[in-house]
């Protein structure tokens, strides 16, 4: 199926079995899970892995994995569907492992999936429900072209804040 184009250093591919052990590394890290409820155990990790492998068989789509052209693990970005006071939403996420933080990696990936969702797509509008204090998540979303809109009182967590853009 296919994916985001590559950028400059990173490219997409669909996740499989074979990753679960970068997975399990990267949602069972606390700092990278510190906006969750939890870290994400190795049976969560690899149901991560099956509800993505899902959404690519119903919508084509998901989170994808994100490395480098020479294969190094960077984490996961792409868009799911989500509910945002009871509407459906196409969201762009983002994990990206610790020790890259501040390199730019998920600006350039959620840069990708964005323009994916507009160009392939044809979506109309993509969002990003974040934590209301994780103020790096945040930013990522404003550098690609979103504004806040609104707070969600739904998901794994009471609060939410929400990011949309028009494409």
């Amino acid at each position: 199926m296919p994916t985001p184009q590559p950028t400059d250093r990173l490219q997409f591919r669909e996740m499989t079995d074979a990753d679960l052990d970068n997975m399990a590394a990267l949602l069972g890290d606390p700092e990278v899970m510190r906006f969750y409820p939890a870290p994400k155990s190795r049976e969560e990790a690899a149901s991560w892995i099956q509800w993505n492998r899902e959404n690519y068989a119903e919508h084509g789509y998901g989170l994808w994995i994100v490395e480098t052209h020479n294969g190094e693990f960077i984490g996961d970005c792409g868009l799911t569907w989500q509910q945002v006071n009871g509407a459906q939403k196409l969201e762009v996420g983002y994990h990206v492992r610790s020790e890259l933080h501040g390199q730019g990696f998920a600006t350039e990936a959620a840069v990708a999936c964005r323009d994916y969702a507009r160009e392939d797509l044809v979506a109309k509008e993509l969002i990003a429900i974040i934590h209301p204090d994780n103020r790096s998540s945040e930013r990522v979303a404003e550098k690609i072209g979103m504004h806040r809109i609104a707070d969600d009182r739904g998901g794994n967590i009471p609060f939410r804040t929400v990011l949309s853009m028009q494409l």
